[in-house]
């Protein structure tokens, strides 16, 4: 890597390779920045995200604001008040430290108020994905061993689904409305006092302690519960106010799910932090987000990449580039629409990075440049001891050689991203809490991987690494699939697809063939009535290899999605290209029948019964 750079500095001119070092200088300065930062945070130690936060509420003016939502505002105090009457009605439970509260509720100043509260009380709060029914609520559910059940009235049709499911439900505190046979949460918690608990009452904590359970999307299969303490809240939302040069000023606009990590940690959290603005939206609305956003004066913006992909396919808004946005802070930004969003929003910073809920591997792509998740200079490697192995797309499993070890990547080279888990558990950086229950922890650990006895986190994603140390985003493990011998990525093949006119979104996956080996590509599209066939099949003839290029598309309406904004598959792969099965439009591209066809129950009894082959 330092060859790279020394001959990358040779062909600059002198005023280029000052310029160079000065980026580089600054560059190392931000990570110093957020090393201190994080590094700063002791896990034996009291300060805690408690801590953090009543802290602020005592720095904060009188009216200064902490929580904004369709038009109220909750002042930092009033914020930190209501939170100490949650804390009390916690103990007037017998909710004690350790015990665990589901806590299953819209994105509304009461999520984190109550959370707070809770947390104050010295519980463990599991964030329940508020999209999920039937078995992978009641698997939700089962797996926090929850004390209680906080619950916005709207979502128990949702339990109603689960409970049948379920050996047993924990007691159900309604709130946001009245619950026949249940707790009402509101009117109990009204009565409790403002003030902060008795200090002879207060649990004692340290950043060691669990805060959340929060819980993978489960695009998958039944989501799992991730261990969040103090420290991994304080860690990350202090590195990103650091990175995003968030200050009390900043007023942060949060249209992503309370529930996760992105919403809950990085948005809400960099604010909590230095003692900013959180605005909040319910969910995330295309037409209305200008409106918002200038209405509320939003100086930052917490994105999925999905959600930009929304925006610039929208059409244009009168308040679009009339805002005060300065930074949006995301991940999964497309390099194909990087510079169009950055470019026709006006928007002044962008901060892609990368990161795992259960994860030890974060990414800052401090220095924006397009298209990549990260970067770890050389000179930082031992610090982060985040490495790219050579992985079997097949088999899905890393590479060994003849000793039994894995091998790094060489630049450029694609291979899963892992990280380093220290033999220390006291150290702070590279920290694997892991997941509630021993066997999926398991998973995640790659063993004897350089050396014996030590032990990495396994991201489940491919990257590869150029010389100059950013890292991109290739695939996820179990996505990329093999056609005639080559390994194919499902978001290359998604990124090449998605920049044709009438294109607005683009989900890939393999299916199989009868009589092939491998999975052969297929698209699932989402475009406008007028696509031109004719043209996107000459598209996707230049755009891509032949091994790359899909066989089968599905026109649908829209792409189905988590609550996070990730595409699911599971279902398509399921259906597959059989019509019988499929009621959307589809259409075969196929060398023998020339162009985009649509596909009928006669071609695909040709394709089951191998007359047309692959």
């Amino acid at each position: 890597m330092l060859h790279g750079i020394i001959e990358t500095a040779a062909k600059l001119d002198p005023t280029g390779l000052v310029a160079r070092m000065d980026s580089e200088a600054q560059y190392l300065q931000s990570m110093l920045t957020v090393l201190a930062k994080v590094g700063g945070i002791r896990l034996d130690g009291t300060y805690t995200v408690v801590s953090m936060v009543e802290r602020q509420a005592r720095r904060a003016v009188k009216d200064a604001v902490a929580l904004v939502f369709e038009g109220r505002e909750v002042s930092w105090r009033d914020m930190d008040a209501c939170a100490n009457q949650v804390a009390h009605w916690a103990q007037h439970h017998g909710i004690e430290k350790g015990d665990v509260i589901a806590l299953m509720m819209a994105n509304r100043p009461e999520f984190i108020i109550t959370w707070l509260g809770l947390a104050k009380a010295g519980a463990t709060i599991a964030l329940i994905n508020t999209n999920l029914t039937g078995g992978p609520l009641a698997h939700s559910l089962t797996v926090a061993a929850a004390k209680a059940l906080i619950i916005d009235t709207e979502y128990m049709p949702s339990l109603e689904t689960a409970r049948g499911l379920m050996d047993e439900v924990p007691p159900i505190h309604g709130a946001g409305g009245a619950i026949v046979g249940a707790h009402d949460f509101d009117a109990e918690v009204a009565k409790q006092p403002r003030e902060d608990l008795p200090r002879h009452k207060r649990p004692h904590l340290t950043a060691r302690d669990k805060l959340f359970y929060i819980y993978t999307s489960g695009t998958t299969g039944n989501p799992k519960a991730a261990h969040i303490s103090h420290h991994r809240f304080l860690q990350a939302c202090n590195a990103f106010a650091v990175q995003m040069g968030a200050t009390r000023h900043d007023r942060m606009y949060c249209v992503l799910p309370l529930y996760h990590s992105a919403g809950c940690i990085i948005a809400v959290g960099s604010m909590l932090s230095v003692g900013g603005t959180v605005i909040l939206r319910r969910r995330f609305s295309a037409s209305q987000f200008w409106d918002d956003v200038c209405r509320y004066d939003a100086t930052c913006f917490q994105y999925i990449g999905e959600l930009c992909r929304y925006l610039v396919n929208s059409p244009p808004h009168p308040k679009e580039r009339a805002h005060h946005l300065r930074v949006a802070c995301g991940n999964g930004l497309r390099p194909e629409i990087w510079p169009e969003f950055k470019e026709r929003f006006a928007i002044p910073r962008i901060v892609e990075f990368y990161a795992a809920t259960e994860g030890n591997v974060a990414l800052i792509n401090a220095d924006g440049k397009v298209g990549a998740i990260g970067r770890i200079p050389f000179y930082l490697d031992r610090v982060f001891n985040t490495k790219i192995i050579r992985f079997d797309v097949a088999a899905e499993q890393p590479v060994r050689d003849a000793d039994g070890f894995c091998i790094e990547c060489e630049p450029d080279e694609p291979g899963e991203c892992i990280g380093l888990i220290p033999q220390d558990p006291n150290k702070p950086v590279g920290r694997f809490e892991g997941y509630k229950g021993k066997a999926e922890t398991e998973k995640k650990i790659l063993r004897d991987v350089f050396e014996k006895g030590d032990m990495w986190f396994r991201t489940g994603d491919l990257m590869r690494r150029d010389r100059q140390g950013y890292f991109y985003f290739v695939d996820r493990i179990g996505d990329t699939f093999r056609w005639k011998g080559e390994n194919v990525s499902t978001a290359e093949v998604a990124e090449a697809l998605s920049v044709f006119p009438g294109v607005r979104e683009v989900n890939v996956f393999g299916v199989q063939v009868p009589n092939t080996d491998g999975r052969a590509g297929m698209v699932s599209v989402v475009a406008d009535d007028d696509l031109d066939l004719e043209g996107f099949d000459a598209h996707i003839a230049k755009a891509l290899p032949s091994y790359a290029q899909p066989y089968f598309i599905r026109l649908q309406p829209e792409i189905e999605i988590t609550g996070t904004f990730k595409h699911r598959k599971v279902d398509l792969v399921k259906d597959g290209f059989d019509p019988g099965k499929v009621a959307d439009p589809l259409y075969i591209r196929h060398p023998e029948l020339g162009g985009i066809k649509p596909l009928t129950p006669a071609l695909y009894a040709d394709i089951a019964e191998g007359r047309l082959r692959f």
